[in-house]
């Protein structure tokens, strides 16, 4: 369902071209949670970025369904992250003002979707990551972890194909970090949304179906494609 071929991304700083991705190829299937791991500076987060569309590769194509990213506008890249693609961010990026049901419901609002049909999704979600007697707090009113649960709940309460998520524990503790990683993986597999998580945290990689390691901009020799025990 998703496909990033030949991908190289190079950006130039001053009089220097830094290579952030050489000839990387990911193919990703539908339902499968895949964590890219690596140190900081292996690209993860810009292949991250060009899977999204927020970002446009030097060399390659990404293919979400079939589709090619590079044919479409910025308008249209919006809309394609609107409609298909669910986005965790290591800062959680919530609204302050709004309260944590208004978080999730602000994805719905921009779509169109009836107000009926927004508090069924947001109320269902919000149940599924153990926040329904939080839904009218606000950010600051939450811990970290229960700010990256209500990001969470934003993210899939769109119905998208897939959910990108980068570094998503890196703000946790490690108890706040494995329950998040916890309510993520159980997601993954009920709902059955193809997950794409990048991370330097050892831990997260637990949670895999599928393991790829990135190093200087490129798949690590040897090391591509790991089955989880």
């Amino acid at each position: 369902m998703l496909k990033a071929l030949h991908l190289v991304k190079d950006y130039r700083v001053g009089k220097e071209t830094v290579h952030a991705l050489r000839d990387v190829t990911v193919e990703v299937a539908t339902g499968e949670f895949l964590v890219i791991s690596g140190p900081s500076g292996s690209g993860k987060t810009t292949l991250l970025n060009l899977i999204a569309g927020i970002d446009r590769p030097t060399a390659g194509e990404v293919y979400l369904e079939g589709q090619p990213l590079s044919k479409l506008s910025d308008r249209q890249l919006a809309q394609l992250r609107r409609e298909k693609i669910g986005l965790i961010f290591q800062t959680f990026n919530l609204i302050p003002v709004l309260s944590a049901y208004e978080n999730v419901e602000y994805p719905l609002v921009l779509l169109g979707v009836r107000r009926s049909e927004r508090r069924r999704r947001v109320t269902t979600l919000l149940e599924e990551v153990g926040l329904s007697a939080m839904a009218q707090r606000r950010p600051d009113e939450l811990s970290g972890g229960q700010r990256q649960r209500v990001a969470i709940a934003r993210a899939l309460v769109t119905n998208p194909k897939v959910v990108l998520a980068d570094e998503p524990t890196a703000h946790l503790d490690s108890e706040a970090g494995a329950q998040v990683m916890h309510i993520m993986r159980r997601l993954n597999e009920e709902h059955k949304v193809t997950f794409v998580v990048v991370t330097h945290d050892p831990v997260v990689a637990r949670y895999a179906s599928r393991l790829l390691h990135l190093r200087d901009g490129r798949v690590a020799d040897g090391q591509g494609v790991q089955e989880n025990a």
